[in-house]
């Protein structure tokens, strides 16, 4: 499966388990850890003799979380094999549009990206909350940041328009 963390997608394949002591691959690197899970969202880690205590905050249907770790958070995103083939098959039929626009009334979270901006499929240009959940809105397509015509913390309409692109052309 790919587990995006921010910018960063890694391969993990769960090689065995057997009680909290795990085995996977990262990336095709081996790894072991133990892992101890608290009812409450906590959880303890040991991997190579080093100690990491983190807080899961579960969101959209299971897939998607948030993991604050002493003085860092990170959001998670769990892309199993049928969601990653749904995706790619949908981006297929998806061309990208010159702009990116809202897709339903929400807030505008970070905007990671700046105008001028160089970005490649799958980057992420801004990121939305809407109904208590975040949502990452990537590019499908090479192209430039042309214009942002919002600023983070701005709560925006249905079908508004966030960011105006310039595509890369082909050839």
């Amino acid at each position: 499966m790919e587990i995006h963390i921010g910018n960063r997608v890694a391969d993990v394949t769960l090689v065995n388990k057997d009680g909290n002591h795990v085995e996977l691959t990262i990336d095709g690197k081996p790894c072991t850890v133990d892992i101890v899970m608290a009812e409450n969202g906590s959880c303890s880690i040991l991997h190579d003799g080093n100690s990491y205590n983190a807080e899961l905050i579960r969101g959209e249907g299971g897939k998607s979380y948030d993991v604050n770790m002493f003085y860092r958070s990170y959001h998670v995103d769990v892309v199993d094999t049928q969601a990653k083939y749904l995706r790619m098959r949908k981006g297929a039929d998806e061309e990208q549009s010159d702009k990116i626009t809202a897709p339903m009334p929400g807030k505008v979270v970070s905007i990671p990206v700046g105008v001028g901006d160089e970005l490649r499929a799958g980057d992420i240009a801004i990121v939305l909350e809407a109904m208590k959940m975040q949502s990452n809105y990537k590019v499908s397509a090479d192209c430039r940041v042309k214009a942002i015509l919002v600023a983070e913390g701005d709560a925006v309409q249905d079908n508004q328009t966030l960011i105006e692109l310039e595509l890369k052309k082909e050839g």
